[in-house]
């Protein structure tokens, strides 16, 4: 036990005082917070629905410099334009009757005014912009105030009542929601967001282990740990380690963003809600299974290293394990839209899988605590035994140099030797 604490010390001051993993670490932490405190001191009403000027907040409305509206003019050839219908659904739009439509290109060409339109039937109309954007919908809303031209001028050729025709076509409908156990739909988008999370803490903590066990092996270093400590104080302690660094670095980028957004939520309008507000007992099991998912595949990728030589052999070595946890990511997120299936229930129980799944079927879907107890004591059996497979495999490949032994031929190994 001495031994492991020696080795864990040292591991934890190999992460803490290396000034890359601390600075990225306030680094994200001051971004994150800097992004969600910025409404109190930026006006983003346009966006967020709500102003804000000097850490007060305030609906949108209130006093504020008038931006500089986009100008768009219009040519009405077929005499069914009504002003007053445009400037309701442009509403940042400064609406301009031109003299022809050689005149509106002349002007959009020469970028004088933004956009241009010539109405050249009851059904018809010439959209003119210099640089059409990717995200220009122009034509889609024109296209509506034609359409709603071309009804009011028939119903008045008619007859007709337009407003009783709208309000019977438009009738409004009231709907009640009584949810009796999770919104499925608002707890979609943060589970996503955790599973991603649990996944690249996975892969980048895991192949940071796998390097440096290869590191010590590749130099040399290794000969003299194992004489001064046993394999299994090396690979527990590097794994430990590696853990309170991944939750440690995770924890205070994730906690700083949930907590920055709780202060700011008003200011926000509630708007990122499907991705921030997260329920507590979500928050819980994330950690839980987050953590216990870690170490499984920490204890594995630390075997994987201890296999090669060489660091640039690391991506041989794991990348069958790659396989499987990528495969677990894909499969995961796309069982998010069916939590109460039969394979995500599956997949909630399985060690390779659990860290993902059951805080995602607590999140959203049905699950009784004995699931819960069940498949996190499956896991934390899984990574005892992992730990222990793992620090044998470990052990085995510390001293062999040479070609990367396939872990086929280690467990083959490990059989014989016991």
């Amino acid at each position: 036990m001495k031994r492991f604490g020696i080795v864990l010390k040292y591991e934890l001051k190999e992460y803490f005082t290396n000034k890359v993993f601390m600075g990225l670490t306030v680094a994200l932490v001051v971004l994150g917070a800097a992004a969600l405190f910025l409404p109190r001191f930026v006006d983003m009403s346009g966006f967020t629905g709500v102003k804000v000027v000097g850490g007060g907040s305030e609906e949108t409305g209130g006093e504020s410099t008038e931006e500089e509206k986009a100008l768009y003019l219009y040519v009405d050839e077929a005499g069914v334009v009504q002003l007053q219908i445009l400037q309701e659904m442009f509403p940042d739009v400064d609406w301009q009757e031109a003299g022809d439509a050689d005149a509106l290109r002349a002007s959009v060409e020469a970028q004088d005014a933004e956009a241009g339109f010539v109405v050249t039937g009851a059904t018809q109309y010439e959209y003119y912009v210099y640089n059409k954007a990717m995200t220009d919908r122009n034509p889609d809303i024109f296209g509506q105030a034609m359409k709603l031209f071309y009804r009011i001028q028939y119903s008045r050729e008619k007859g007709w009542d337009l407003g009783e025709i709208t309000a019977m076509y438009d009738v409004p409908v009231t709907v009640t929601e009584q949810i009796l156990n999770k919104d499925s739909g608002s707890n979609y988008w943060y589970c996503y967001v955790l599973v991603i999370i649990v996944f690249m803490l996975i892969v980048y903590y895991g192949q940071m282990i796998a390097v440096s066990v290869t590191s010590e092996k590749s130099n040399r270093a290794i000969e003299v740990l194992v004489t001064s400590t046993s394999p299994n104080s090396l690979l527990f302690g590097k794994v430990i380690a590696g853990a309170v660094g991944g939750v440690f670095q995770m924890g205070v980028i994730l906690g700083a963003v949930l907590l920055s957004y709780q202060v700011n939520r008003e200011q926000w309008g509630g708007m990122l809600d499907m991705f921030l507000h997260i329920p507590g007992n979500v928050l819980i099991s994330f950690a839980f299974f987050g953590l216990g998912g870690y170490l499984f595949y920490a204890f594995l990728f630390g075997a994987m290293g201890a296999l090669v030589s060489k660091t640039e052999d690391i991506s041989k070595s794991v990348s069958g394990l790659m396989v499987v946890v990528m495969g677990v990511y894909f499969f995961s997120l796309m069982q998010l839209m069916n939590v109460d299936g039969p394979v995500i229930k599956v997949l909630s129980f399985l060690p390779i899988s659990s860290y993902s799944t059951m805080f995602a079927r607590v999140a959203m879907g049905s699950v009784a605590i004995w699931e819960i107890v069940l498949s996190f004591l499956i896991l934390a059996v899984s990574i005892v035994g992992t730990g222990m497979v793992g620090a044998k495999l470990y052990r085995m490949g510390t001293l062999r140099y040479g070609n990367p032994i396939k872990i086929g031929t280690a467990l083959k190994d490990l059989r014989k030797s016991d």
